[in-house]
């Protein structure tokens, strides 16, 4: 049981995010986001989307820091991946 979490790299609203994953249930993961603070609002169907100045304390609490490409791994193979809609005729 492990959440992880990548680089803040991802650009959005005037700031960087990261995005913080179970490799285990959302149940882990939404426990995790409210020990670190992070409001359900950031839930993002699969991931919390975290800024910046929250990820040395989601590592503090726990997360482990991975690359963007390992982060989604996990995600798969924990049959948590939810694919993004699409609009209706892409």
């Amino acid at each position: 049981m492990t959440v992880y979490i990548d680089p803040p790299t991802w650009p959005g609203h005037g700031r960087m995010w990261s995005h913080m994953v179970s490799d285990t249930s959302y149940e882990e993961l939404h426990t995790f986001a409210d020990v670190i603070g992070a409001p359900r609002r950031a839930f993002d169907g699969d991931h919390y989307d975290v800024p910046s100045e929250r990820y040395a304390s989601a590592v503090a609490a726990g997360a482990v820091e991975v690359g963007s490409k390992e982060l989604l791994r996990h995600l798969t193979e924990a049959g948590l991946r939810r694919p993004k809609h699409r609009p209706s005729g892409a």
